[in-house]
Formats: C-alpha cells, structure tokens, sequence
C-alpha cells in the first residue's frame, strides 16, 4: 500500500521541466573545472546545490540525480572533482575495477586544499548564477558525501545531504590520507541529513557512530537515517540499487532542502 506522502511525491515527481545548459568551466587555484548546470525550465529563481559525484565522475546516474533534483525547484552544479588530475575536461570514468582504482588513485592524490577551494569556487558560481536565489545547499555521494560534507563547513551553506559519506571516521581523504573533517565540525552552522547503509562495508558500525559522535558533540543539527541496505543503493546501475530506497531517499531530500531553502519562484 502507498501512503499519501508517497503518491504526492509521486504525482510532483516529474511536475517541472528542466533545462541542462552547456557545461560551465568554473575557475579554481588549480585551472578551470568542467561543472554542470541543471535547472528548472520555467525562469525564475531557485535555491542553488552544489552536488558531489562518487570517484567516477558525472556518470549517468549522477546526471540522472541531479535532474531529479532540478525538476524539484533547485539550480544544480555537478563539478568534475578531479578536474586537475584528468588529461582534459569530460572524463567519466567506468564502473569497474579499473575505474575504481583510478578514481581510488586521484581521491588520495589530491590535496585537502584544493578540494576545499573547488567547493567555495563552485559555491560563489552558484550564487551569482541569475537563477539561483542565493540561498545554498549541498549534496553529495560517496566520496561526494564527505566532498559536500566539507562543503558545508563554508558559512553560507544552509543545508546539506550526505549520502553514505565515505573516509570521514577513518580520516583519510587526499594527499596524506589525514584531512581534519572530524576536527572541524563546529564550523558547519546549516542543518545536514546523512544516510547510510547498514550493509556498507566502507562505513561500519563502529565508523558510522564516530561521525554521530562527532556530530553531536560539536552541536550541528542533523537527522540521521540508517537503512538496510549496501553501498551505492541510491545509484540507479548495479546490483546494489534499491528503487523502493531511492524513491523514499528522495523524498526525504526534497523535503529537507525545500524545508531549509525555501521554495523557488518560478518566472511567468
């Protein structure tokens, strides 16, 4: 049986037309990064997000996301998160061990530093966009969830998603394998959701009751959700994908976003 809850989402699924806009080069300390835009076809303004792909880059499913996300009411950016370590813009890499390992290469390889200046390059290209309304969140998967988890630390992040944030209780993102994300959780001040798999070996128990430990102690509003599910149940390829998951997932994004952004207006 499906609730009401469910069939409203069900019905505003597809409810805006969006428009994906020719990638943008948004220009960091470390040379230009491919991002691209989605956003909702009618004019108008929008609450920005800032939205962080797995190590494989903007694959189809992260595309797929992010048009979710758009036709929602919001202006998407997808940056390319290894923009510096790529021969050139539009890389994708594939979902296997090959890719993996060299997504696996490139997340240790590139400094702290240079992650943190993509997010805040990418963030003011977001505000100044025309249809953006200003107002900011971010989200993320994977390496992205930790990325977006970061990302909020900047303080005019209001909102923040995290989807199975992976190396945040082990300490282990870029150059050195030993970032500062669990040291610098007070400087998050907007209201974050993070979701986990109960069967994701990336993120065990133990580490999952770090970063809420963490998270407690340095104050931050969040809500927490566990599901029974793998890593990479969100991703729509593969045989960890849980649709009945992904379409509750959803909902609970858009909630939180709208809820913390505000709703867009849409032009005439």
């Amino acid at each position: 049986m499906i609730s009401w809850q469910s069939a409203a989402l069900l019905i505003n699924f597809w409810a805006m037309t969006i428009i994906e806009t020719a990638p943008v080069e948004v220009l960091t300390p470390n040379g230009p990064m491919r991002t691209y835009i989605y956003r909702p076809a009618a004019g108008g303004k929008y609450p920005g997000l800032l939205f962080y792909s797995e190590i494989f880059q903007v694959t189809g499913p992260i595309r797929r996301t992010a048009a979710i996300l758009a036709g929602h009411g919001f202006v998407v950016a997808v940056p390319e998160i290894f923009h510096e370590l790529e021969p050139g813009p539009g890389v994708v890499l594939a979902y296997d061990q090959p890719g993996a390992d060299r997504g696996n290469a490139h997340k240790t390889n590139k400094e702290l530093a240079s992650y943190d200046a993509d997010a805040r390059a990418c963030l003011d290209y977001l505000k100044a966009h025309p249809a953006c309304t200003g107002r900011l969140g971010v989200m993320g998967i994977c390496i992205g969830g930790h990325l977006s988890f970061r990302a909020a630390m900047n303080p005019d992040v209001e909102a923040g998603v995290c989807f199975y944030a992976t190396d945040i209780h082990k300490r282990s993102l870029a150059k050195g394998m030993h970032d500062d994300t669990l040291d610098r959780m007070k400087d998050i001040h907007g209201e974050m959701l993070m979701a986990w798999g109960r069967q994701d070996p990336h993120i065990p128990q133990d580490g999952r009751r770090v970063v809420y430990d963490a998270m407690t102690a340095a104050g931050i509003r969040f809500s927490w959700h566990e599901f029974n599910a793998q890593h990479a149940f969100l991703r729509d390829e593969g045989v960890r994908y849980d649709p009945e998951l992904a379409l509750l997932s959803y909902g609970l994004i858009v909630d939180h976003f709208r809820r913390v952004l505000g709703n867009g207006v849409p032009g005439q």
